[in-house]
């Protein structure tokens, strides 16, 4: 009979995530093969790298050792690489990283740090012990318990035998956890709205719709695809959308709102009408309002919002685009990229470039992963994008969207909410530079009536 692991399906995906996508394969389960340190090392010697998973009520908690378990009474000299997990029953994970030296004493598998034992696994007892040092980071304070329910190992295929591409991608995962975090207690800096409005503005097939699913996507925990999205040489979406984005961790919708429009497109007539962009800006068009290119809305529409306050306009507009096709933008695109851009400066509205597709973003992963815009890419396509749009390269953003995959990436999580992040604060320091003492109705009516 094959033996099988303790682990849901979507925990043992979580676990090959925080390792770069790799494969597991189990060698060794307690409550089948004998349990003493003997029985562990036959099955689990000379396996290359590997995962320990123990296994409690609430939680499970593990080390990934790079390179091969220890010879019983070899004393180990070099330093390997590892970190340490903990997954609990609602789904969030965390994680630390520390160079340990691994050794099999008196029937334990000990890992040291800095002459300290951090973790120590005992078979025959069906024990761990965790050092305070390791709980707090973890965020296993609570878990007082060294008796576990089982213990398993896997052999980690796939990884690569680098000591500081272990400590990127568990960086990775750590910087994740943190900007969701961040995210998650975001407030708009002012009471004069609660939410942020967020337009998506470019052409057709640039990663609008796509920007959206992805952002959704990071804060439900699954890749979902609530925007339909294509490729067609004519705009995919035709409505008017206002996305909110609800929270996985508690169900509550964050505070920010991501605004998809109909695709720009190079000829007249098609797309996008130029005409719509300023009530879309004043937040005159209503949620679900259907496009028509040769027809902008007016103040006869029926469900035309006639006063619309600060709350309902764009607080940041962020331009889509392919990174893989901005040399090949035509004349008449970067002519109605220009148009707009009047019309948003008319509005003070900050602006940021939002550059999709960006194919080789794991190659931030052999550099420092927080300097992206220098890993990523050729610093010739930024100052192509600064060149056009007159825009700080600070915010110039750049994404993978999540498209045809079904499973998230912890590196593209990052770059999605990096970008959104950002757009938030250029939000807020465009909310932050209103007049003193300004109250919502007079901030919505004085910018509405800017540009009529």
């Amino acid at each position: 009979m094959a033996v099988t692991t303790r682990l849901t399906w979507n925990e043992e995906k979580t676990l090959q995530k925080l390792l770069g996508n790799v494969s597991l394969s189990l060698l060794y389960k307690s409550s089948v093969h004998e349990c003493s340190i003997e029985d562990m090392l036959n099955k689990c010697n000379h396996q290359g790298s590997t995962i320990t998973v123990t296994y409690f009520p609430n939680y499970i908690v593990g080390a990934f050792l790079l390179g091969n378990y220890p010879q019983k009474g070899e004393y180990c000299r070099n330093q390997n690489s590892s970190f340490y997990f903990s997954l609990k029953t609602n789904k969030t994970e965390t994680t630390t990283f520390f160079n340990v030296k691994p050794e099999i004493v008196s029937e334990k598998l000990e890992f040291y740090s800095s002459n300290d034992i951090i973790f120590s696994l005992i078979p025959h007892k069906s024990q761990v012990f965790i050092h305070p040092s390791l709980k707090i980071p973890l965020g296993i304070k609570g878990l007082n318990s060294t008796n576990y329910l089982e213990c398993e190992v896997f052999r980690v295929e796939g990884i690569k035998n680098n000591k500081g591409y272990i400590r990127r991608i568990t960086g990775v995962a750590q910087f994740r956890n943190k900007l969701l975090s961040e995210l998650r207690a975001y407030t708009p800096c002012t009471d004069l709205v609660s939410e942020i409005n967020i337009l998506l503005l470019g052409p057709v097939g640039s990663g609008k719709s796509s920007f959206f699913n992805s952002v959704k996507s990071v804060f439900r925990g699954h890749v979902t695809r609530q925007a339909a999205v294509g490729s067609d040489v004519t705009s995919i979406t035709e409505l008017y959308r206002m996305y909110s984005i609800q929270d996985e961790k508690d169900g509550k919708s964050l505070p920010f709102t991501l605004c998809d429009t109909m695709g720009l497109d190079e000829k007249g007539g098609v797309g996008l009408c130029m005409d719509d962009i300023p009530h879309i800006f004043k937040g005159c068009v209503p949620d679900r309002y259907h496009f028509r290119p040769q027809q902008p809305i007016t103040s006869r529409h029926p469900t035309f919002i006639t006063s619309p306050s600060l709350k309902d306009r764009i607080h940041c507009v962020a331009y889509v685009l392919d990174i893989n096709c901005i040399d090949s933008l035509s004349f008449e695109m970067v002519a109605k990229f220009k148009q707009v851009q009047k019309i948003v400066l008319n509005y003070g509205v900050p602006q940021v470039a939002l550059l999709t597709k960006v194919k080789n973003y794991h190659g931030v992963l052999q550099e420092d992963f927080l300097n992206m815009n220098n890993s990523m890419t050729s610093q010739s396509q930024i100052m192509k994008i600064q060149a056009m749009l007159k825009i700080p390269i600070s915010n110039i953003l750049m994404v993978e969207n999540y498209a045809p995959e079904w499973e998230q990436d912890p590196l593209k999580d990052v770059l999605i909410l990096s970008a959104l992040r950002q757009m938030l604060r250029a939000a807020d320091d465009y909310l932050d530079d209103l007049p003193p003492g300004i109250t919502d109705e007079v901030a919505g009516m004085s910018q509405i009536n800017m540009c009529d």
